[in-house]
């Protein structure tokens, strides 16, 4: 089940467990917040759009952080008149922890937790090599040597003899 919904004055398509930066909002990390301005709704292969808005659909969603975005450099010149300007920012964003898309009459299930948000996002860590998992594990081929042709011919060539440098100098009278 995913929406696009309207967050800060910017539209994203979220679903439940997904972490979404946005514009700074107005509220203290950890807080819950909703957003009403639901514009599709996809709900289980059914879509609702709205006109402008999906009625009764809301995004509920908790404020993990906020932070500061990357770095943003602004520099401008023009060429042969001496005119430089240098200006850079950086966005305030806030961190938002989505918990649930919910239709006309739906309720919150239970709420997520960071550590319930890397299981849904299958971020989890590899899992510890067994004995079991080292004998089942597919392996690669190894790679066959490359044909020893080239070195072959090197060998099979027959060395020439140095030739003697023989100088001859003029008797000056």
């Amino acid at each position: 089940m995913y929406a696009i919904v309207e967050i800060a004055g910017q539209q994203f398509k979220v679903e439940r467990g997904n972490k979404v930066y946005v514009h700074r909002l107005e509220a203290n990390e950890g807080e819950k917040i909703e957003f009403d301005k639901v514009f599709l709704l996809d709900n289980g292969g059914k879509i609702s759009v709205g006109n402008p808005t999906v009625e009764g659909a809301k995004v509920a969603a908790t404020v993990i952080s906020h932070v500061k975005g990357d770095k943003v450099i602004i520099f401008k010149k023009k060429r042969r008149k001496g005119y430089q300007k240098w200006n850079n920012h950086r966005q305030s964003l806030t961190q938002i922890l989505i918990q649930g898309v919910l239709a006309k009459g739906d309720k919150l299930e239970a709420e997520l937790t960071a550590e319930r948000v890397v299981r849904v996002q299958g971020l989890r860590r590899k899992p510890v090599e067994t004995a079991e998992t080292v004998a089942t594990e597919v392996k690669a081929p190894a790679k066959k040597a490359a044909p020893k042709k080239a070195a072959a011919k090197k060998a099979a060539a027959p060395k020439k003899a140095a030739a003697k440098k023989t100088t001859t100098k003029k008797k000056e009278d």
